[in-house]
């Protein structure tokens, strides 16, 4: 017992020393919590002035809570945990997708195959007399997910069905349930990302950059995206495979991309990672790689597989990746080339041919670089998705979360400056079209491009 009592002493004394030396820290503390609670609470995403100036100063309280703690892992912690504990009962509101995930899940529970019929479609049948809540949800979700398919993967569904298993059958408990799968997830990454960090001989005070960034935050905690849980389940198979557990971190990489596809097209990059010291390919050992990554995902498919299954799904992702547009880059001036030469929006013939010129710049990044170290996969993988994202017809903020993940296994720092300027995009949801202001595009991507253009090329040619 006087040992119990000697311990919980040291502890509070402990937390009496940081409050007493670490004023700083606690002070940035409290203001991101004041923050944070007036983001969660008392925030609609039509307020633009509003959403800037909450934004700005969490980015702000972030970075100097982080640099005055000096990197105090206990106080770190506790304080990522603390903000994400904040959002726990509140409604999302910068993102509607959370009434999908529940109507998805709602599905599931019901024994239905949420691939096989649209909200609509349910609707318009009125199957569904025991489903919870089921008007809001319809209404909710918003008119363009309701008539779609959709394009969740296997256990992403999982996740959506688990949350709605947490009591009282209210929406708000179906959030929380969402919510704490994604809390779990991030301090997974952060455990998983430290370990990580530490194996490959850098500074574990980096995880913090993406634990601690508002960004994360808001879009994954606040806003209910499942790209925090895909992001730890990547970074599990990337400590896995530096700790030489290839059929794991096969696994595990299947389990990412059966949360969100993405992480598909990475797969091309470990290519070289299988390259022996006189380049010659195991070919046995990428193969294996390869058919569980394969099997896994398959497998994860498999009960929810039929002809129609196939059908809807590969309409949905042609459907969401041709012909929709948001805070694209690349894609708007060619657009405007198109509008001047034809007079139409060219959409149908540049979103294939921006496919193709992603998968020619993740094959050149496979066969003409050494991703043979975690750091050298890792910084592969950052530009192939970051080419694929300038590429793209739409870049939905949530879509960073990665490059944001992956950028503190590299020297690569433009991530985190586009996590900050990417609150731009948010300010078309003010008008009421959506309509979005093309100069506050440019004001975005001139400044991603330029810390992008400045780290790949110009530091690079300084160096050497």
């Amino acid at each position: 017992m006087l040992e119990l009592n000697n311990s919980i002493f040291e502890r509070m004394l402990g937390v009496s020393n940081i409050i007493k030396y670490k004023k700083l820290p606690v002070l940035f503390i409290l203001l991101s919590f004041g923050l944070y609670f007036m983001f969660a609470y008392d925030l609609v995403r039509t307020d633009s002035a509003k959403l800037l100036l909450l934004y700005s100063g969490l980015f702000i309280c972030a970075y100097k809570l982080i640099k005055t703690t000096g990197f105090y892992f206990r106080v770190l912690v506790f304080a990522a945990i603390l903000f994400r504990l904040l959002f726990l009962l509140s409604i999302p509101n910068l993102s509607q997708d959370f009434y999908r995930f529940i109507w998805d899940g709602q599905l599931l529970l019901s024994g239905l195959n949420p691939y096989l019929s649209t909200p609509d479609m349910q609707m318009e049948l009125g199957a569904l007399t025991d489903f919870s809540n089921l008007s809001e949800l319809h209404s909710g979700m918003g008119s363009l997910s309701a008539r779609n398919f959709t394009n969740y993967p296997p256990l992403n569904q999982l996740c959506f069905a688990l949350a709605n298993l947490f009591p009282e059958n209210s929406i708000l408990s179906s959030v929380i349930g969402l919510r704490l799968i994604i809390i779990s997830a991030d301090l997974g990454t952060l455990y998983f990302g430290k370990k990580l960090l530490e194996h490959l001989k850098l500074p574990s005070s980096r995880i913090f950059w993406y634990i601690l960034n508002p960004f994360i935050i808001i879009e994954l905690t606040g806003n209910l995206h499942f790209e925090g849980v895909m992001v730890f389940f990547l970074v599990l198979s990337l400590y896995l495979l530096s700790r030489g557990k290839r059929l794991k971190s096969a696994i595990f990489l299947a389990f990412s991309i059966s949360i969100k596809l993405i992480p598909l097209m990475l797969l091309p990059l470990f290519f070289k990672w299988f390259k022996t010291e006189d380049d010659k390919i195991k070919l046995v050992a990428l193969l294996k790689y390869y058919s569980a990554v394969g099997l896994t995902i398959l497998l994860l498919f498999t009960p929810f597989f039929s002809t129609q299954f196939i059908t809807n799904y590969s309409q949905t992702i042609g459907l969401w990746f041709g012909n929709f547009e948001f805070n694209a880059s690349i894609y708007y001036l060619l657009r405007e080339v198109g509008y001047t030469i034809t007079g139409y929006n060219e959409i149908a013939t540049i979103s294939k041919i921006l496919p193709i010129i992603s998968v020619l710049i993740i094959l050149s990044l496979a066969f003409f670089k050494k991703n043979n170290t975690i750091q050298a996969l890792s910084s592969s993988m950052l530009l192939a998705l970051t080419c694929y994202l300038f590429l793209s017809t739409t870049v939905h903020p949530w879509y960073l979360t990665t490059l944001v993940a992956l950028c503190i296994f590299t020297n690569y720092r433009f991530p985190l400056v586009w996590s900050f300027v990417i609150i731009l995009s948010y300010l078309a949801y003010a008008n009421t079209d959506y309509k979005e202001n093309l100069w506050i595009i440019l004001l975005e991507y001139t400044t991603v491009l330029s810390f992008f253009i400045w780290e790949v090329f110009v530091r690079k040619r300084i160096r050497d």
